[in-house]
């Protein structure tokens, strides 16, 4: 049986669209849908309860039980036959997520936040879960196109596999056509290795980039022989792939990308074009690590 779906939420405005992208991957997969929220307070040794010269209804726990029950409404009124479940944990958001993410099958977060889990376009919380979750992470920035594609960045790294296969998997589920970017410069296609040894990492100025089709064909082809019902398109782009992917974003229902891969494409930690795209897309973004991450 597979993990839930788990999304962060802190009662913010970003925070509650992504309960609704929550709910909407969650039916998709035919999945739980855990609704988490990360309590400091109680960390930090302030009183969770009401003040005995305020309402009774005024303290932390009873705006917490409040914004829980919004953000259990919200996932009922987009998926009513999702099974919802709630958990207030107490404990720092990173921390606390990143737990999550190690029985869940995707956790989805807002990019903009507050109180618990505040820095998100800054890259605090999701930065740090895309770079140590151990599921793949989706962070609901601006609404995607409903009848857009699925892109998936494909830079033929062994580490980005798992981001093209979880491409796959949301096209099946979604029923969305996938396009499939791969985007190079004179500076970042590989070339053969000569046969002194050495690993050249840069095409000559003006020499014709013909391994690049073949490159991402050879990419894509184990996983379109297991979703023939997707539609692929491959688009490459003689360019920057930072630029090449936020503005393919403009048009797309959901980005996919690789928390690290070959050097000029997704660079090292979680990498220079995910942090651009958690950053800079047009539409939700999902950060799919290679290695020891789940899905």
């Amino acid at each position: 049986m597979s993990g839930p779906v788990v999304v962060g939420v802190d009662g913010s405005a970003s925070s509650l669209a992504a309960v609704e992208v929550a709910a909407e991957e969650a039916r998709s997969r035919s999945a739980a849908l855990r609704v988490v929220h990360a309590f400091l307070w109680p960390a930090m040794h302030v009183p969770p309860g009401a003040s005995p010269l305020g309402p009774a209804d005024s303290g932390l726990r009873a705006a917490v039980e409040r914004l829980m029950s919004e953000a259990v409404e919200r996932a009922g009124a987009v998926a009513p036959d999702v099974e919802v479940s709630q958990a207030v944990v107490t404990g720092e958001p990173l921390t606390v997520l990143e737990a999550q993410s190690r029985s869940a099958e995707l956790v989805v977060v807002g990019s903009r936040g507050r109180g618990g889990f505040v820095g998100l376009l800054a890259g605090s919380t999701a930065v740090h879960l895309a770079a140590h979750g151990r599921c793949p992470v989706l962070v609901v920035r601006e609404r995607a196109v409903p009848d857009g594609p699925i892109v998936v960045g494909v830079d033929g790294s062994a580490a980005g596999a798992k981001a093209i296969g979880f491409a796959f998997a949301e096209a099946a589920l979604r029923g969305a056509d996938l396009v499939a970017l791969h985007a190079w410069t004179n500076w970042n296609a590989l070339l053969p290795a000569p046969q002194d040894g050495r690993t050249p990492y840069a095409h000559e100025p003006g020499t014709p980039a013909t391994g690049e089709e073949r490159l991402l064909s050879e990419a894509l082809a184990g996983h379109r022989k297991r979703y023939p019902g997707v539609e692929v398109r491959h688009e490459i782009v003689h360019g920057g792939t930072r630029e090449a992917l936020i503005e393919a974003s403009r048009t797309a229902r959901l980005l996919v990308v690789g928390a690290r891969g070959r050097g000029g494409f997704l660079g090292l930690v979680l990498g220079s074009v995910s942090q651009a795209m958690l950053h800079h897309a047009h539409c939700p973004v999902a950060v799919v690590r290679g290695g020891d991450g789940n899905a």
